[in-house]
Formats: structure tokens, sequence, C-alpha cells
């Protein structure tokens, strides 16, 4: 379908959805509707395994990460002011696995930081500390055995990615170098 400019309101009386259609299969999923209730945005439940992150698919929607069998890498795209990840840890129980958030390339380095929650601290003052990103050129973040996450990420400009959220593990996340 072309594209289509309209000069006043746009009206429905049953929403608006942005769909897309497999070419191969012909099925269509939605990923977002716009109605009465408002915006909501489809989840997207990534593979177990390396995934290549896109714009088109993963931006802007909520990316819910498994209780994987193994180390899973999910790598963003190239960086664009504005466009935003968001990572949930969506299994029943702490994870035995890590999850690498990656940006493929020590030119394009997370800045920020998160908060760590200990899971096994000793005592309350230990149980709470901030790891933070070297701010030039960490461009991993490894989340081991998590027991839960939710980590956001935001294009900063064409280069950086800021990064911030919460960790609750009994090992601490780690940034790092390609």
């Amino acid at each position: 379908m072309a594209n289509t400019t309209f000069n006043g309101p746009v009206r429905s009386e049953n929403g608006f959805q942005v769909i897309s259609k497999n070419s191969s299969t012909g099925a269509v999923s939605t990923s977002f509707t716009i109605d009465a209730a408002g915006v909501q945005v489809a989840p997207v439940s990534l593979a177990d395994g390396d995934v290549s992150l896109s714009a088109s698919v993963n931006a802007g929607r909520l990316n819910l990460v498994p209780d994987g069998t193994q180390d899973n890498t999910y790598t963003l795209p190239a960086p664009v002011a504005g466009l935003y990840f968001r990572f949930v840890y969506a299994g029943g129980a702490a994870d035995g696995t890590d999850a690498i958030i990656n940006t493929g390339s020590d030119t394009n380095f997370f800045i920020g930081g998160v908060t760590f929650l200990d899971s096994d601290a000793g005592s309350a003052a230990d149980e709470i500390s901030v790891v933070y990103s070297d701010g030039n050129s960490n461009s991993k973040f490894q989340i081991n055995v998590p027991g839960a996450f939710d980590i956001h990420v935001f294009g900063l400009n064409s280069t950086n990615w800021q990064i911030w959220g919460t960790v609750t593990s009994a090992t601490a996340p780690a940034f790092a170098d390609q």
C-alpha cells in the first residue's frame, strides 16, 4: 500500500494496528495497537541462543529474555539517537547461564550503570551497589546467572548507548570491551 498524507484528523472507531506479514507463510503479526484502551505494544520473546536485534522488530518493545540453556548474546544494531531497547528476564527461577548485551564494537560503547541487588549478601549494607561502564570502550554488558533483571538501553547518538536498570543475582554483572 502506498503512503497517504492527511491534512486534518484521522478517525477510527476501532483503533489502529501496526502489522507485519511474513513473506513466506503469509502469517500476520501485530506489533502495536492504538485504541480506546491506549497504546498496547506486543512484547518480543527472544530466542534461547545468540540473537542480532533489529530496530524494526525489537526497538521500543519489551524484549523477554528466556531462562537460557547456554550463555546468550543479544547484539544491538548500530546506535541511532532515540533508539530504545528494554530487556526483562522472563524465567521462572534463577538462571544458570548468562545474558550478554553486546554493541558489536568497542567504538559503540555503553555509558551509565546499573543497580546490583546481591541476592546472597551477608548483610543489608552489602546488598545494593552500582556497577558502572568505563564510559569510553565497554561494549559488552554481562548479566551473570540472574534471578531477575530490567535493563534499558537508549541510543544517545550514532556512537553511544546509555544504559540503566537493575540486576538481581548472587553474582555481580560486569561491563567489558570486545
